[in-house]
């Protein structure tokens, strides 16, 4: 398979940018956070991208070692595409960019998509904060859906839905998200307003009830 145009540049930012830096790559990488992904999963969940693209790029993604693609057993016997190692260590590169990008939240356009797990990656950070590092699983409710995580480490990061098996559950509304991720609003504020509602029994949802 050919390589991809590259910056040319001895530089490392450069070499990773050659990896990851066309269109959707990160996305992508993103929606594999959450575990194996079907090629259709993925498609729902990149609005946007053509079928063409999203076939290119995971085609790029197996030649990096990003991502691999793996034939489910019987009686699903699909393909499945999920991170490397190496695709793993982009989780801190998302959440930095996550963070960044946060304050631009407030100005939801008309166009834009939404999905209740695009949430996942700031709220984790926060999460594991307010938790004291306490690694467990927390069920989040918004407006737009709700989707599981993982505080204090594990993979897979995030999944759709509830957990089967929830140390806690936080129930607030997007907006207090949008304010929560943006800096705006912190836990602890969030939980004494009552925009934040923390349910759950044992020492994770204890912590987070508790948050400053």
């Amino acid at each position: 398979m050919p390589r991809r145009r590259s910056y040319d540049h001895y530089c490392a930012a450069a070499r990773a940018l050659d990896a990851v830096g066309d269109r959707w790559t990160l996305l992508i990488v993103r929606e594999l956070l959450a575990g194996p992904r079907r090629y259709t999963d993925l498609h729902a969940d990149l609005p946007g991208i053509s079928t063409d693209v999203l076939a290119s790029r995971l085609k790029d993604m197996e030649r990096e070692e990003l991502a691999a693609r793996h034939r489910l057993p019987p009686p699903a016997a699909s393909y499945v595409y999920e991170l490397t190692p190496r695709g793993r260590q982009l989780q801190p590169v998302l959440a930095a960019l996550a963070e960044w990008g946060a304050p631009d939240l407030p100005d939801r356009r008309p166009t834009d998509a939404v999905r209740a797990h695009w949430h996942a990656l700031p709220l984790l950070r926060l999460l594991t904060e307010a938790a004291g590092g306490l690694a467990g699983v927390v069920d989040v409710v918004l407006d737009s859906g709700t989707f599981h995580l993982r505080t204090g480490g594990g993979f897979p990061l995030y999944g759709d839905g509830a957990a089967e098996k929830a140390d806690a559950r936080v129930t607030l509304r997007s907006d207090a998200c949008e304010a929560l991720v943006g800096g705006r609003l912190t836990f602890g504020e969030g939980l004494r307003s009552g925009r934040i509602e923390v349910e759950g029994e044992g020492e994770l949802a204890e912590r987070l009830r508790a948050a400053q």
